[in-house]
């Protein structure tokens, strides 16, 4: 069956290299995804989050050159998604992307709302980087 995805893109006025260890950090995801979840901890080199379904663990690819935060999150039902995400350079800015699939058997409002909650997490994202103390810090990994 054909999956349709949604690209979704934030374009952050801050070096790729500093996105990307900012975004790269599990310990940081309340910070700029907190539609996923508020509490992050690490237990055993695992990570998870306390999400309105429950405990959730997750796992970004492994740390690379390439801006590649693909991840995997697993449900406490044990189902797992994988989500592609990427950091592009575009000189001292860069974009965020994020590719969407729509899950089997997905309502059209049920992937727009995904989509809108995934455009959230990515404003907030360019919002932190580019104001907060991670705007401060820019250029220092």
């Amino acid at each position: 069956m054909p999956c349709e995805s949604r690209y979704i893109c934030e374009w952050i006025d801050c070096p790729a290299h500093a996105a990307y260890d900012f975004a790269s950090d599990p310990a940081r995801l309340p910070e700029w995804a907190p539609g996923l979840g508020s509490a992050v901890e690490c237990v055993d080199g695992e990570w998870f989050v306390e999400t309105p379904m429950g405990r959730v663990s997750f796992a970004f690819a492994p740390q690379n050159e390439f801006g590649v935060l693909d991840h995997e999150v697993t449900l406490p039902s044990g189902e797992v998604f994988y989500n592609p995400m990427r950091v592009v350079p575009d000189g001292e800015a860069c974009e965020v992307v994020f590719a969407l699939r729509r899950q089997q058997g997905m309502s059209d409002e049920e992937f727009e709302r995904d989509r809108a909650a995934v455009a959230s997490d990515l404003a907030k994202l360019k919002h932190v980087l580019e104001s907060g103390p991670a705007a401060a810090n820019r250029g220092h990994t």
